[in-house]
């Protein structure tokens, strides 16, 4: 059961910060581990000491836990401590001094550009090969998602949770509201804005429909499509292209999306505003991928890198 004072940090969290449900859940998680932790040896988050959590972070190293997830977790301890000391539950934050492990920087791996158009192909090919009206509605379904995706850079959250009024066919964008509740414009190329308006064609003419608020509407308790739902079919898209389907998830396509438009010349603060992220460090990950490839562009075409 959840201590109150992690219901406390939670409810703050929710008024305060307008974070995300999937957020609050995460803290949840790792604050309920960490607290699980202390019990065992008869202490809780108003008497743990330095010591304690440093303990408690070597338990999640001798575990095996990577250091960005143990690096994650510290920033947690850190979040809720320091509103413990704020609150005035505690009288110091013991968090203050701790160092959390050197994360190494993680590059993502980034479809190529003849690996999107051949997976747009292979999505177009779905609609054609479709057997049946319900096989036809969802290969429909999937191609627009994919070229949304692919198009806007959304986080497949934003994606799945898309209001059936947010596309409009003579509007070239459309307003996303994403973490912490804050709304950004997208824009929307002409190929996604068409397969849309394909996808939801489709879904008017189906006999007694009933309307919903989701573009991508499903049974269930959210109303519309799950992320699992979602990432299974990419995955049987990327076999179908013949692209690794370990390589590809949904969060692949928004690495693509910015990864193409730094390579053509974007601006970084743009792609950070369309990305929806709050610290451009984030959205700088991106420019790391370039790096690699340039290096890679030097080193292999430089005519002074010729062996002598």
């Amino acid at each position: 059961m959840t201590s109150r004072p992690v219901r406390g940090f939670l409810a703050m969290l929710a008024a305060e910060r307008g974070a995300a449900q999937n957020t609050i859940l995460g803290y949840e998680r790792d604050l309920e581990d960490y607290t699980s932790a202390l019990a065992a040896r008869g202490l809780d988050p108003l008497t743990a000491d330095v010591a304690a959590i440093r303990s408690y972070l070597q338990q999640l190293s001798e575990a095996g836990l990577a250091a960005a997830t143990i690096a994650r977790r510290l920033s947690a301890l850190r979040q809720f401590h320091g509103f413990l000391y704020a609150e005035g539950h505690r009288g110091e934050d013991p968090t203050v001094t701790l160092k959390g492990p050197r994360k190494t920087m993680r590059i993502p791996k980034v479809l190529t550009l003849e690996d999107v158009d051949r997976l747009l192909k292979a999505a177009e090919s779905g609609i054609t090969e479709a057997k049946t009206p319900v096989a036809r509605l969802a290969a429909l379904r999937l191609a627009a998602q994919v070229e949304l995706l692919y198009a806007t850079g959304l986080r497949v959250s934003e994606l799945l949770a898309l209001p059936a009024a947010s596309i409009h066919a003579k509007r070239d964008h459309l307003v996303v509201r994403g973490k912490g509740n804050k709304e950004r414009i997208v824009l929307l190329t002409d190929a996604a804005r068409q397969a849309v308006e394909r996808y939801r064609s489709a879904m008017d003419g189906r006999k007694g429909r009933e309307p919903s608020r989701y573009l991508f509407p499903a049974e269930g308790a959210t109303g519309h499509l799950a992320r699992q739902v979602f990432a299974r079919d990419l995955k049987r898209l990327a076999g179908r292209a013949g692209i690794a389907v370990e390589s590809l998830t949904p969060h692949g396509m928004r690495h693509a999306f910015a990864t193409h438009l730094l390579q053509n010349g974007a601006d970084l603060r743009i792609v950070q505003q369309l990305l929806g992220h709050a610290d451009i460090a984030t959205t700088q990950i991106y420019t790391h991928v370039l790096d690699e490839r340039a290096r890679a562009m030097v080193r292999d075409l430089h005519p002074l890198n010729d062996e002598r």
